[in-house]
């Protein structure tokens, strides 16, 4: 026994679990001698872990209240729940908020298990582990680099997770019940099941055309559709060289831009040039960009970027001119360190609204400074102002000033090129007039436009963008992009359960996809013959799109182990519940414990589904109190307690009576055709599978035809 914390192993469980209904990480915690020192013991260590981690005054833990967690520290709690808050306030820091945490004992003194909400398995599991290094620290009064530990958290999590284009997607998803899973380590994310899915990747989704991508990337052919259909564009040529983009300025006439085809964020791009020394200049810059350069005649005003959504505006941001003030002594290349880049609003990171100003890096900031007399070593008069960007600055919002026809040319420049959401840029004085009146164009059309502009503007308000794209995506009420799943747990009986559900629902007219003991089956037909009953083979169901309802066997040790492969069910049964000495390496060694785990099948019961309990176990059906939607129970008999009761509220319930299953709704009794006369087990997986149909809304006759022709159809 030594005073230190030892990480002995971690799960992910990155479905609904014992836990959360979210993913999460469990860590199974030794904390040695220190069982024997709880925090109050420690001299000098309330004050350190404060010091070191002041935003853990905001953890309210048991108490409810802002300070309840440094409350317990001070009146003396255990290093593993110390290490639970700490790892949720790293992740909080890193900039993956999350407030779940539980610290619990195990039946080995010392070992606990630590069980935090995860956003992503990696970025949490570094999370704790410096945590365990900080409460190490402050333990041992040693000195811990805070500052250096929070930015390397908050790198890792910026490569790993989602960008915030596709995270404000994916949270306004979540918010009107829409399941996710992410397809890939990247941005592309499936939102709804089977049949029913769609997907996104960041602002571009599964109604996105390749071809208006391809449009809208070259900014020549997307003028050349948008003028013949009366939307105002700048005059504009493809040029080769230096030469000609002169003469095609001197056409157009002074003055004019000079920018790359298919480049964005402004780069390449140089505004307002009047001499032929300027054009000739600004070609390579916009030639290294793009793949080929276009001079267009220039649109006096301000930068905006309109954001189309499904044919409706949705978001508007204006940019300006960024621009540093002379001091007599200070450089350019200071100047812009001390008055731009010193702005919290700007970063290299995705989350800030505001890029870094880089001048070494940046050719048409460089040549800009040049027009200006200035380069970045050169020392402005006090007083000078001098502009160093001019376009590429979109951050104020100006969602409320669009003027109604300026929006429509925005939403016909869309539907021209063909696009589902899309970025708008023109140009114009004033936007709350027609284009028409301030001489004002539409200078571009992008595909997979950025959000943040609108999701965390320099100034104003943010625009709920996401709930737009999900409202585009999903239109209707009550569309959640949700098949029928059917989740099937407990100790006895569960893949004979699940094969029959599938039986009933190919009966029923289902294309459905069943992961299982037995295999992988679509309608039927074995795709897989190893063990499905996973967390990755529930997967790839929900991820097939021809599916459009789900059965999923999950075993006892797979909850445990990994959660539930789907957030949440309309149907779920519970067979029995019963101990097992494999579920022992789980530190579950009673029933008690196991009903903990299998209650998770009925709390992710929907409101409007049904839980399926075996009334033939007093345990299974105890669980009928946790459930938020109806309760079906299943049983030998209809001279059950719990049945009686039940059917006397007004309830339902499945039992057989004289070799006949009967379907009850309180004191009305259906017999379907079908005898059965199956040995015990076998018919209670049956009179479950039959009540799992009944709660789908399948038809008494075919979930007869269903009881009849199930054993012939396992040889298929």
């Amino acid at each position: 026994m030594t005073k230190d914390i030892r990480i002995l192993d971690v799960l992910h469980l990155r479905g609904p679990n014992i836990w959360t209904y979210r993913p999460a990480i469990e860590a199974r915690v030794d904390i040695g001698e220190l069982e024997e020192c709880p925090s109050n013991t420690i001299p000098g260590f309330y004050e350190r872990l404060s010091g070191m981690l002041p935003g853990l005054i905001e953890h309210t833990c048991s108490y409810g209240e802002r300070g309840g967690f440094l409350r317990r520290v001070q009146e003396g709690t255990w290093p593993a729940h110390i290490l639970e808050h700490v790892t949720l306030e790293l992740q909080t820091q890193a900039g993956q908020r999350t407030s779940f945490g539980k610290a619990r004992s195990t039946s080995q003194t010392g070992v606990y298990k630590v069980a935090v909400r995860s956003r992503h398995k990696d970025v949490t599991v570094a999370c704790l582990h410096a945590a365990r290094d900080l409460v190490m620290a402050a333990i041992e009064d040693r000195p811990f680099d805070v500052p250096a530990t929070v930015a390397r958290l908050h790198e890792l999590a910026d490569s790993l997770c989602l960008g915030p284009s596709t995270a404000c997607i994916v949270d306004a998803a979540t918010d009107n019940n829409i399941p996710s899973i992410r397809l890939t380590d990247g941005n592309l994310v499936q939102l709804g099941y089977g049949v029913r899915q769609r997907r996104v990747w960041t602002a571009e989704t599964d109604r996105t055309s390749a071809i208006a991508e391809s449009i809208a990337s070259d900014k020549d052919l997307t003028k050349s559709l948008l003028v013949p259909c009366g939307v105002p564009v700048p005059e504009g040529h493809v040029v080769a060289n230096p030469e000609e983009a002169w003469e095609v300025a001197q056409d157009i006439g002074l003055p004019v831009v000079v920018k790359p085809s298919d480049a964005n964020h402004g780069r390449g791009v140089c505004l307002e040039l009047m001499t032929e020394e300027e054009v000739k200049a600004a070609f390579p810059v916009a030639d290294a960009e793009g793949s080929e350069v276009i001079v267009e005649r220039y649109i006096r005003g301000c930068e905006h970027r309109l954001l189309v959504v499904g044919g409706k505006l949705v978001a508007a941001g204006r940019g300006e001119n960024i621009v540093i003030t002379g001091d007599g002594k200070a450089s350019v290349r200071e100047l812009i360190d001390s008055q731009l880049n010193i702005d919290p609003r700007r970063g290299e990171a995705e989350e800030f609204p505001l890029e870094t100003i880089k001048i070494d890096s940046d050719r048409t900031m460089q040549l800009l400074l040049e027009r200006q007399g200035f380069n970045a070593d050169s020392v402005p008069a006090a007083g000078r102002v001098v502009t160093v960007q001019r376009n590429g600055n979109v951050s104020i919002d100006c969602t409320d000033e669009v003027h109604p026809e300026v929006a429509a040319a925005a939403v016909l420049a869309a539907r021209i090129v063909g696009l589902d959401i899309a970025g708008i840029d023109l140009v114009t004085e004033d936007v709350s007039l027609p284009l028409e009146r301030t001489g004002g164009a539409i200078v571009e059309v992008n595909a997979g436009p950025s959000l943040l502009m609108h999701l965390k503007p320099a100034e104003g308000k943010p625009r709920p963008v996401g709930e737009a794209i999900v409202g585009h995506l999903f239109p209707g009420e009550d569309n959640d992009g949700r098949i029928p799943v059917i989740g099937i747990a407990g100790c006895d009986d569960t893949t004979r359960v699940a094969r029959q559900i599938g039986w009933q629902l190919h009966m029923g007219g289902y294309n459905a996809g069943l992961a299982c003991r037995e295999g992988l089956f679509l309608d039927q037909r074995a795709v897989e013959k190893t063990d499905c009953a996973n967390w990755a083979a529930g997967q790839r169901v929900l991820m097939n799109r021809t599916v459009d309802a789900a059965v999923f066997e999950t075993p006892v040790e797979s909850i445990l182990g990994e959660g539930l492969p789907y957030d949440r069910c309309n149907v779920g049964v519970v067979t029995s519940i019963r101990p097992s000495a494999d579920l022992e390496r789980f530190d579950v060694r009673d029933a008690d414990q196991v009903r903990n785990v299998l209650r998770t099948q009925v709390d992710v019961v929907m409101a409007s589904g049904a839980a399926v309990l075996n009334a033939d176990d007093a345990q299974v059906a105890g669980l009928a109190e946790l459930c938020d939607g109806e309760v079906i129970f299943y049983a030998l008999s209809a001279d059950v307690d719990v049945v009686t009761e039940h059917l006397a509220a007004g309830g339902r319930a499945v039992y057989v009576r004289e070799g006949s299953v009967v379907l009850a709704t309180g004191a009305s009794e259906q017999i379907l055709a079908a005898r059965v006369a199956h040995p015990a087990n076998a018919l209670s997986a049956e009179l479950a599978a039959v009540a799992a149909a009944w709660a789908l809304g399948i038809s008494p006759d075919l979930i007869s035809s269903a009881i009849e022709s199930f054993e012939s159809s396992l040889g298929r």
